[in-house]
């Protein structure tokens, strides 16, 4: 599983401390792991997914490729 990220989510990373990637790394590959983790969101090809415990909130979608790219982390 091959993941990218847009700017608007590269940008928030630049801002995040090491705590704060150490958790969205962990989202992260929970993602990549099971794509379809994330609810749907209505009307839209994107999904979101959020884990309660460590505070982390993914927007992304999964191409037909299987890419799964990451709009806003």
């Amino acid at each position: 599983m091959r993941v990218v990220m847009v700017e608007p989510a590269l940008t928030q990373l630049t801002k995040l401390t090491a705590h704060e990637t150490h958790r969205l790394d962990r989202a992260i590959v929970a993602i990549s792991v099971k794509p379809i983790l994330g609810t749907q969101v209505p009307g839209t090809l994107l999904r979101d997914y959020a884990d309660e415990i460590d505070g982390v909130r993914v927007i992304y979608y999964v191409t037909a490729l299987q890419t799964i790219t990451i709009v806003e982390a």
